[in-house]
């Protein structure tokens, strides 16, 4: 006779969620996001169980800062070397990867462990 173990890690149904970033506040939006990639909004939330959702962003390059921070903010970057702080402007990197902005702002919304870099590869911007 076989002997069947029920218990264990719950299965997880994910959704996935669109949402268009056109003339949305990147904080306020890195904040909905992030929500949802914890899994925070599902009435069965428990801390230590990664249930997120997929979110699929469109029109990250039209995302919107509010007052100067277009031209005063800075996004730092380190190789853990000394000597090895990189400094690159939101403008420049508006430019380069609009992405990358709120790709940022939704990793530092997120909690600080394990579950961290699984949650940002569901998180797609397209």
């Amino acid at each position: 006779m076989t002997w069947k173990n029920t218990r264990g890690m719950p299965q997880v149904k994910r959704e996935t969620h669109e949402i268009d970033a056109t003339g949305l506040v990147v904080g306020r939006l890195a904040t909905r996001v992030a929500t949802l990639l914890i899994g925070k909004h599902k009435p069965g939330y428990e801390p230590h169980i990664d249930a997120g959702d997929f979110v699929k962003i469109k029109n990250a390059d039209k995302v919107v800062f509010t007052g100067k921070k277009w031209e005063q903010k800075v996004h730092f970057s380190t190789s853990n070397r000394p000597g090895g702080l990189k400094r690159k402007p939101v403008s420049k990197l508006r430019e380069e990867n609009p992405g990358e902005i709120l790709r940022h702002a939704v990793k530092y919304m997120l909690p600080k462990n394990r579950q961290q870099t699984a949650r940002l590869k569901r998180l797609i911007i397209a």
